[in-house]
């Protein structure tokens, strides 16, 4: 019981914070309508979420270690919700962007510590089993997104994209009650300098990254945040190499599929995070869906990656993530690749089903053994900092991505853009099959046929 109450804590605390990532998108015009501020305001309902959230999470993922993982949720669950609710009934634009900084804060606390808490509890098959089962609900969040957000925006108000976060938290806080009391490591100390430089360089960076879509890299802006951001990286590493209690300990790099299945979650979640935003775009601004519409011509992907990604997981913890790492990606490529077939006038079913349901079959292949790869190679003492760093790649990846939208496309997207884009993300999609299959060695099955014997 208690293993299923984890699993369930862990899909529910991740799913709010992919969901929140998702649903926003398409409630940005009638945000702007509502509360004037033009392209500005729609920029910063996004950006002011990801900055923070890109510069904390690596702090988060080093507290769920030190201390409590089911306080850590506990303290993000709720800062979520409070800021859901300030976010669903802010009266002004500054409002609303200072809190959905706050939903960024509260955010980074909730993924890694729901993923360490799976690592915890779950051994050797039944925990790729598990991350199979947590990719597949949590990445349902990330595409049903989208179409919720239209249908509240369409019959609702886009203030209730906001509201339904708090549902899900307190069925969360409830599940979470249920779990046993868990204690800090004696000792345990936090590395504050490490913390602030940590979050500097992040969000250095990640500030620089969005800004420069709109400012361009000559700005002064974008140089000074960059310039801090790397200066705050190189000066990270240095202090972490002489901290007595590193937040993050640069030894973790050596664990090979550690640090290999970093390196592809850059290549593949970038597509990841591209293809989705551009395909729904287009549904919009050139084939002229309403916005629910345009969320639901991608729920196909949902249902196959809802279907499958817990059969993928587990079949991962019998025989390897390699195959699975090589072949997922190259299936979603090939399902990008038939999205070239959309003309004018656009046909649903003959131009895009068929490419959503084939990547949706490739993504289910591919997350559940990547998680399992990365995190599997890492001790369980130590899976809150490394499930934070792998969030902190596929994050950072999505906005370099997403930054070079503009150059991919151009000042506006047609369907000559949208087909550039499918090239860069077959492209992208590749690299992560090849550094997958030439790189990865199933550290974590390997030790698992090593001590076959189950955790009490």
């Amino acid at each position: 019981m208690t293993q299923r109450t984890v699993l369930l804590v862990a899909i529910l605390a991740s799913f709010v914070a992919f969901l929140d990532g998702s649903i926003v998108n398409v409630a940005l015009p009638a945000i702007e309508r509502e509360l004037g501020g033009g392209l500005a305001l729609q920029q910063w309902v996004v950006d002011a979420y990801l900055v923070t959230l890109g510069a904390l999470i690596l702090v988060a993922g080093s507290l769920s270690d030190l201390f409590s993982r089911t306080r850590v949720l506990f303290i993000g669950l709720i800062g979520f919700g409070a800021a859901s609710v300030l976010c669903a009934i802010a009266p002004t634009a500054g409002v609303l962007i200072a809190a959905r900084a706050l939903q960024g804060v509260a955010g980074a606390l909730l993924v890694p510590s729901s993923l360490a808490m799976i690592i915890s509890a779950f051994d050797g098959e039944a925990q790729s089993r598990a991350i199979g089962r947590w990719t597949a609900l949590t990445g349902v969040a990330m595409l049903i997104g989208p179409f919720l957000g239209g249908v509240f925006v369409d019959t609702l108000s886009w203030r209730w994209v906001f509201a339904v976060n708090v549902l899900p938290i307190a069925v969360t806080l409830t599940l979470l009650s249920r779990l046993p009391k868990a204690h800090a490591r004696p000792g345990a100390r936090v590395d504050v300098p490490g913390a602030v430089l940590g979050a500097v360089a992040l969000g250095g960076v990640v500030f620089a990254l969005i800004e420069q879509g709109t400012r361009g890299w000559a700005d002064a802006v974008v140089l000074v945040s960059a310039a801090i951001g790397v200066a705050a990286g190189v000066a990270f590493v240095m202090v972490e190499r002489r901290a007595r209690q590193p937040m993050l300990p640069l030894a973790i790099f050596r664990a090979h599929d550690f640090a290999v299945g970093n390196v592809a979650t850059f290549a593949i979640y970038a597509a990841f995070s591209l293809g989705p935003l551009m395909v729904g775009l287009y549904l919009q601004q050139v084939a002229h869906l309403a916005a629910s519409l345009a969320g639901l011509a991608l729920v196909p992907s949902t249902l196959a990656a809802l279907l499958l990604a817990g059969r993928f997981g587990s079949m991962a913890g019998k025989v390897g993530a390699r195959w699975f790492m090589t072949a997922g990606p190259l299936i979603v490529a090939a399902g990008f690749l038939s999205m070239l077939l959309i003309r004018d006038p656009f046909d649903y079913w003959t131009q895009l089903l068929p490419g959503t349901v084939i990547v949706g079959v490739g993504i289910a292949m591919t997350v559940a053994p990547l998680t399992s790869a990365v995190l599997g190679a890492i001790p369980p003492a130590q899976a809150g900092i490394a499930s934070a760093i792998n969030n902190a790649v596929a994050r950072v990846a999505g906005l370099v991505a997403i930054a070079c939208a503009g150059v991919i496309v151009g000042e506006h997207l047609d369907l000559a853009g949208l087909q550039r884009t499918i090239i860069v993300l077959a492209v992208l999609l590749a690299a992560g099959a090849v550094v997958s299959w030439l790189g990865i060695r199933d550290e974590f099955l390997v030790a698992q046929r090593a001590t076959p014997a189950p955790r009490p």
